[in-house]
C-alpha cells in the first residue's frame, strides 16, 4: 500500500511547484492552501505533527495547488479574505477585496463613528467589502449597497449574513444611482477605474478570474466616476461626504470631475500605504 506524504514533505513540494508556477509568495500561499484543504489554521500546520495526510486530504491539497498553479486567485481557492478586520467570503462573482480599499474605510470611520443614525450607500459593492465593514464598526447606521450584478449582490448578502449585519443593509441592483431615491450622509464607492488599453497588461490572476466589468473604466478609466459624480448631486446633502476610491493617476481628474458637478465642495486626495493616489474625498 502506497503511503501518502507527511504535512511538512507536501508543504516543501508545494512550495516548490508554486515557486516553479511564478505564483505570488509561494510559501504563504502554500501553507494558506494547505491549511485550508486540512481543515485546519496555517498556525496549526505549521506546529501540527508531521504524520502522513489521509487519501481525501491529499486529494484535496492537490486539487487546490492545481488551481492555484492554473493561476486562480488564492482568494478564491480557499474562498475567504481578510479585510480591514473583517473575514469576507470571495469567489469569482466579485472582485477580490484590495488593503488599499481599507484607507476609505479608515476615513470614514473616522468621519462618522459618533454621527448619529447616519444613511451610507456604497455604490459598486461587489462583494460588500465596504458596506459591511462600515456597518460592522457603526452600528448606528443604515448601509444601502447597490451593484450592478445580481450574483454580486448575493455575495455581498451572504457577507452581511455572515458578520451579523444584514438587518441594517439594504441591498438593490441597479447601476451607479439609479436604485437609490434617498438623501445620503455618506456615499462611497471604489468603482472600475482600469482604462481600457491596460486590461491586457494585468496579471494573470485577474484576467483569467476576476470579473472584467470590476475593472474596466472606460477610454480613460474615468466613465463610472463621472457618471456617479453627475447623479451624486441628487441624493447628497449639505454637509455630507463622498468618498471614491480612484486610480493611481486619476487624482487631478476626479478634483476636476467633482469641482464641476460640486463647484463649493472641498476636494482633497489622499495616498494609499504605497504613497500613491488613492482616495478622493469630496465634502458637500
Amino acid at each position: 500500500m502506497t503511503s501518502t506524504p507527511s504535512r511538512d514533505q507536501l508543504r516543501e513540494t508545494a512550495i516548490e511547484r508554486l515557486t516553479a508556477a511564478d505564483v505570488d509568495a509561494p510559501r504563504l500561499a502554500a501553507e494558506v492552501v494547505l491549511a485550508h484543504a486540512l481543515e485546519i489554521t496555517r498556525t496549526q500546520l505549521l506546529a501540527g505533527p508531521a504524520g502522513p495526510l489521509t487519501p481525501d486530504q491529499l486529494a484535496r491539497a492537490q486539487h487546490d495547488l492545481d488551481r492555484l498553479v492554473n493561476g486562480e486567485p488564492l482568494a478564491y481557492v480557499v474562498g475567504h479574505k481578510e479585510f480591514y478586520d473583517v473575514d469576507l467570503l470571495t469567489d469569482a462573482r466579485a472582485l477580490i477585496p484590495r488593503p488599499e480599499t481599507e484607507c476609505l474605510i479608515e476615513h470614514a470611520l473616522k468621519v462618522f463613528a459618533d454621527r448619529p443614525a447616519p444613511l451610507i450607500a456604497d455604490v459598486g459593492t461587489g462583494c460588500g467589502a465596504i458596506a459591511v465593514t462600515l456597518a460592522t464598526h457603526l452600528p448606528q447606521a443604515k448601509v444601502i449597497a447597490t451593484d450592478l450584478s445580481p450574483e454580486a449582490i448575493e455575495l455581498a448578502r451572504a457577507n452581511a449574513q455572515r458578520l451579523d449585519v444584514a438587518a441594517r443593509l439594504d441591498f438593490r441592483v441597479g447601476s451607479l444611482l439609479e436604485p437609490i431615491t434617498e438623501t445620503l450622509d455618506l456615499l462611497t464607492a471604489n468603482l472600475p477605474y482600469i482604462d481600457d488599453k491596460d486590461w491586457p497588461y494585468l496579471a494573470r490572476t485577474i484576467r483569467g478570474h476576476e470579473p472584467k466589468m470590476a475593472f474596466i473604466g472606460g477610454p480613460d478609466g474615468l466613465d463610472l466616476v463621472r457618471g456617479l459624480l453627475r447623479d451624486a448631486p441628487r441624493v447628497v446633502r449639505p454637509g455630507s461626504l463622498i468618498l471614491l476610491e480612484i486610480g493611481a493617476y486619476h487624482g487631478d481628474f476626479v478634483t476636476e470631475i467633482a469641482q464641476q458637478n460640486f463647484p463649493h465642495a472641498r476636494v482633497e486626495i489622499k495616498p494609499d500605504y504605497a504613497g500613491l493616489d488613492r482616495l478622493a474625498v469630496i465634502e458637500i
